[in-house]
Formats: structure tokens, C-alpha cells, sequence
């Protein structure tokens, strides 16, 4: 019989198994010729078909018709995925980590101090200095090489590093569960983009290999928007919040590197510069020292509770 703890840190690898390889699946769409409109429709579509069915069965469709699940849908859905699949028509993976996932926790934290008033803690302004310092420093080598620091790619890729970090915020403040979150986004997303796309946005379907459709759609339609939210919910559960989300941040980073050899893509040192700083500002590692999980704080709080009632005889 595995541990909660043990099951805690399956569910952190599956979830970044899945988070790399949307990141090198969604680069691969440039190759495959899909187009990022085409992507993001196929992905909710998919999701749609397989979630709405069991909503109707459960009963469970009044929370639809509340503000919180269309608004998280229009930022953490559509407004995401379109900024970020359409980046990567621009840039390499190395710049989906940096300027995405990199960006992740800072814009967080700001959105938590616009829209909650959260003050920024010592660790965040830690992490702000680290990733400034990594972004100019990555920005001065590539304009001396190139003679441009930074790209519309990056541009699109930070807009999705924004809107998750809006995103993440909200949910926070509104305390939806992982079910309705999930459902919500998937379920607004698709009635709301998915007639934009057929009816006014270009297609590229037809230029597609249809087994490359087939192994995009089920990836991002199933894994990435419903597998991975669910062993990272339980992940955090049984781990804590820091500690699964700093193992499966990791993902895109690893991502990056694979990228090197499997897509061809470049790795200069302007771009590893970047990666180096923006790995240690978002993970925090200094952290780590001396921290206890969920799991090590509740059995500590259970023995101090133990020893309280009893306490050792004399």
C-alpha cells in the first residue's frame, strides 16, 4: 500500500510529464502545420464533448450560470491558450519556459497585490531581483548577437504568463473546486470560441496530417486539460501548494533542454542565461531549507497533540 506522500509525488511526475510535453506537443504544431486557432478549438471541443455529458448526468450545471466560471473560462481559457499556442509560432520552446513559466509566480504575485491587496513577501522581492537580472542580462547578449532583445513570441508568451497569473488569482478569491473550475473554463470556452473560430477565424485543418490531429486533440484535449488538473490538485493535496508546484514548474524548463536535440531548436547562451535565472526565481530554492509538507506538518501537529495528552511519566 503506497503513502499518501508516495501518491502525492506520482501525481507531481504525471502532472509534469504531461506540462513538458505540452510544451514540446504545442511547438510541434508549427511542424505539423496546425494552426494555433485550430489547436485551441480542437482542445476545448474534445474536453466539451467528454465533460458536458457527465454534467448533465450529475445534475451539476447550475454553477454554469454564475459570472465567476465565464470569466475564469474567458481569461484562464481562451485568453491563454490563444497567447500561448500562438507564441510558439514565433519562439522556441527555451522562450515558452522563460518568458511563460518563468514569469508565472511574478505575475501571480502581482495580480494578487492589484486585485487582493497581498503584499509582496521577502522571497517574492528575492525573485524579482533574480529574474530582472536574468531577462537584461538575457536581453544585452542577444542584442549584441541579433540586434533584438526580444520577440512578438515573447510578447504572447508573457500575455499567457498574465492571464494565468489573473487567472490563478481569482480562483483563489472565489474558492471554486478543481471540478467546477475545470468544467466551467472548458465548458464557456468552447460555447464561446468555438462558433468565433468556425464562423469568422482561418483554418488549417486541411493542411494536417489526420494522425497528427488525432494524437494533438487527445493530448491537449484530455491530458492536459483534465488529467494534469486533477493529479495536481491532488498532488498539492497530499504535498502542499509549494512544494508540487515547484517540482512541476520544472517541466517546461526540462522541456526546453529536450528541445535541443529533438526539435533542433537553438540553445544560446543568451537563451540558457535566461532559463539559469528564471529557473531559480520561480523555484525559490532557498526555500526548501528546513521546510515541512502538508503531510510532515500534520503528523508533527498530531505527536505534539499526542504528547500534550500524554505526557511522559517521571
Amino acid at each position: 500500500m503506497l503513502s499518501s506522500r508516495s501518491i502525492g509525488y506520482i501525481c507531481v511526475l504525471i502532472t509534469m510529464l504531461i506540462w513538458g510535453g505540452f510544451t514540446i506537443t504545442a511547438r510541434l504544431n508549427t511542424l505539423w502545420h496546425i494552426g494555433a486557432w485550430d489547436i485551441v478549438a480542437l482542445r476545448f471541443g474534445l474536453a466539451f464533448c467528454i465533460l458536458m455529458p457527465v454534467l448533465i448526468y450529475k445534475k451539476d450545471t447550475a454553477f454554469l450560470w454564475r459570472k465567476q466560471p465565464f470569466i475564469l473560462a474567458m481569461v484562464g481559457g481562451v485568453g491563454y491558450c490563444l497567447s500561448v499556442y500562438s507564441g510558439f509560432y514565433f519562439a522556441p520552446t527555451a522562450h515558452a519556459a522563460i518568458f511563460l513559466s518563468g514569469f508565472l509566480p511574478l505575475c501571480t504575485a502581482v495580480a494578487a497585490y492589484l486585485l487582493l491587496r497581498e503584499p509582496f513577501t521577502k522571497d517574492t522581492w528575492l525573485s524579482v531581483v533574480i529574474m530582472l537580472t536574468a531577462i537584461i542580462s538575457m536581453s544585452f547578449l542577444m542584442y549584441r548577437s541579433t540586434g533584438v532583445a526580444f520577440g512578438i513570441g515573447d510578447l504572447l508568451f508573457f500575455s499567457g504568463a498574465v492571464c494565468w497569473g489573473i487567472f490563478s488569482v481569482l480562483l483563489k478569491q472565489w474558492k471554486l473546486t478543481a471540478w467546477h473550475t475545470m468544467a466551467g473554463v472548458v465548458i464557456w470556452s468552447t460555447l464561446v470560441y468555438v462558433p468565433i473560430y468556425l464562423l469568422f477565424l482561418p483554418h488549417n485543418i486541411d493542411q494536417a496530417q489526420p494522425i497528427h490531429l488525432i494524437m494533438q486533440t487527445l493530448f491537449h484535449g484530455i491530458f492536459v486539460v483534465i488529467l494534469a488538473t486533477l493529479t495536481y490538485v491532488e498532488a498539492v493535496k497530499r504535498l502542499g501548494a509549494f512544494k508540487a508546484g515547484s517540482i512541476a514548474t520544472l517541466a517546461p524548463f526540462i522541456a526546453a533542454v529536450i528541445a535541443v536535440p529533438l526539435l533542433n531548436e537553438p540553445l544560446s547562451p543568451a537563451v540558457a542565461c535566461g532559463l539559469i535565472g528564471m529557473v531559480i526565481g520561480a523555484l525559490q530554492p532557498w526555500r526548501w531549507i528546513g521546510r515541512k509538507d502538508s503531510l510532515e506538518k500534520a503528523l508533527y501537529k498530531q505527536n505534539k497533540q499526542n504528547q500534550a495528552k500524554n505526557p511522559p511519566q517521571r
